[in-house]
């Protein structure tokens, strides 16, 4: 219940967000398509949400790796965040195109993210909109 109202807060954002919004419907619609789940491109779809929040919130452009350093949280939310990030990206991460080695995503690193990213861009609005 709680996860679920996660992901809806995120459609029920100010327009301003609307690019966050269309990545996160995207990941949406790629993990729960019950005949072709595409777990790979959901993730994908929920960092670049966080990369899309980011960028809105600082008004600058950039990689979500470069601005999160700039994001006005706590260092140790920063730095997880920064990680995650670093997981798509990595040599044989998600975000890159497939080889042999390219990690393989399931279902519940999918979800992990669709989840973890919503209630991220939930948390961070609530913090600068005080």
């Amino acid at each position: 219940e709680v996860e679920i109202k996660e992901i809806e807060n995120v459609f029920n954002l100010p327009e301003k967000y609307k690019p966050v919004q269309e990545h996160l419907n995207k990941a949406l619609k790629l993990y729960s398509d019950r005949e072709n789940p595409d777990y790979e491109n959901s993730i994908k779809e929920s960092i670049s949400a966080v990369e899309s929040l980011v960028k809105i919130v600082l008004g600058e452009k950039g990689t979500l790796g470069q601005l999160i350093k700039k994001l006005p949280i706590e260092e140790p939310l920063k730095k997880g965040f920064s990680n995650l990030y670093g997981w798509t990206s990595a040599e044989n991460g998600i975000r890159h195109g497939k080889t042999n080695n390219t990690q393989k995503s399931h279902e519940a690193e999918a979800r992990y993210m669709l989840i973890t990213c919503s209630a991220f861009i939930n948390y961070v609005i609530s913090k600068i909109e005080l």
